[in-house]
């Protein structure tokens, strides 16, 4: 094979900005050869706006049979990911799925262990992962130039979004038509770097406040407490109704304080250990000696096109996957560990109890407001295309 034939399963905003940089050529060694929706306005859309020899079709059956594909990105409102993935993969296809890898780790696995049985090349789409100074964070973290980690911090609340934006679609900050608010669609990416830094947390508790600053029934507003393994401590503040909001990223360790803040990756470094210093000074009111040291960044973020890039290498040329789609559920599993900790008003290990996150979700998802008239969601609310 010299080059993938992709087809993308849902094309609403991010859908349709996949097909676009794909049929436009931005992806070496890839073809946008279809496009599958159930929503007649998005079809006329595809239609019009992408090349006639890009076949259009309303039902994964349909695409699947029709041999016109090797690998395809799927794009569709969160339920549905593991579903059309476990289809993809049974079809013999290469998959590539948007964040979050799905609602409840119970599905996922599901996924993930449909996954290993074949000899399919499976990534997701967490583009943040391309970000060279998250990158340049992992490897001070993987190389122990910082030490053993104490405490981690990210204060993630420049995520504003206006009731205008919850009303666009009435799939949107439901229980059953998104599964969650702001953990489950603006945090996933940060949830996924967090851990990919620094590694899971052991457990959780958390605080979400439901509608706290919209009109909605899922979390707008959450401040979760995470203890690890080793003894250190994690927090994660996020909001969509703060403005202005901040994005800071903090890691407190023995040898010194990582910031990743506008742009920018500072290293408060400290000469000896604070471990060692501790024991070593007679004076105690002393610090260690510290240098303010502004780590340089080299690369630049390629976003969506680079996670697609290197899928579609993995499958020509077996590159190593950066981001592989197994990797989704350990994101997942902290938000959902977050849920569940607000929920039943305590801690929560991780692993999580999936039947309990299951059971406590499905009484939400009974008593949303979701209305499954609403075509805008593209599809029943688990997975039927």
């Amino acid at each position: 094979m010299d080059s993938v034939r992709i087809g993308i399963i849902g094309i609403g905003n991010m859908g349709s900005h996949h097909a676009k940089y794909i049929a436009d050529g931005d992806i070496r060694g890839a073809k946008l050869t279809a496009v599958c929706d159930v929503n007649p306005d998005r079809l006329k859309w595809a239609k019009e706006n992408l090349d006639e020899n890009v076949k259009v079709f309303d039902s994964t059956d349909e695409l699947f049979g029709s041999k016109s594909v090797d690998g395809v990105i799927i794009a569709t409102p969160h339920y549905s990911h593991p579903s059309f993935a476990i289809k993809a993969f049974k079809n013999d296809l290469h998959v590539l799925i948007e964040k979050p890898a799905g609602v409840y780790t119970k599905q996922v696995r599901e996924m993930n262990e449909v996954a290993k049985s074949t000899d399919k090349v499976f990534g997701i789409m967490y583009n943040q992962r391309t970000n060279p100074i998250y990158q340049k964070v992992r490897d001070l973290v993987m190389t122990g130039e910082l030490g053993e980690i104490k405490r981690t911090i990210w204060i993630i609340t420049n995520w504003y979004r206006t009731q205008s934006y919850y009303d666009s679609g009435g799939w949107r900050a439901t229980w059953a038509g998104e599964g969650g608010g702001v953990l489950l669609n603006q945090d996933p990416h940060q949830l996924d770097l967090w851990q990919w830094m620094v590694g899971m947390p052991k457990r959780v508790r958390a605080f979400c406040h439901f509608g706290k600053y919209h009109d909605i029934e899922v979390e707008d507003d959450v401040t979760a407490y995470v203890e690890y393994e080793n003894g250190a401590t994690g927090l994660f503040v996020t909001s969509t109704g703060e403005a202005p909001g901040t994005n800071r990223f903090e890691i407190s360790a023995d040898r010194g304080k990582l910031v990743v803040e506008n742009g920018k990756l500072t290293f408060w470094r400290l000469r000896v250990s604070e471990r060692q210093f501790n024991v070593e000074s007679k004076d105690g009111f002393s610090q260690p000696e510290c240098w303010e040291c502004h780590i340089p960044i080299k690369g630049t973020e390629t976003g969506h096109r680079g996670i697609t890039q290197n899928w579609v290498n993995a499958i020509l040329k077996g590159d190593e996957l950066l981001a592989p789609g197994i990797e989704g559920i350990k994101g997942l599993e902290i938000s959902n560990a977050m849920h569940l900790s607000s929920w039943i008003d305590d801690w929560v290990d991780i692993p999580v109890d999936e039947d309990l996150f299951y059971e406590e979700l499905n009484r939400r998802r009974e008593t949303s407001t979701f209305k499954k008239e609403d075509r805008s969601i593209l599809m029943d609310v688990d997975g039927t295309f």
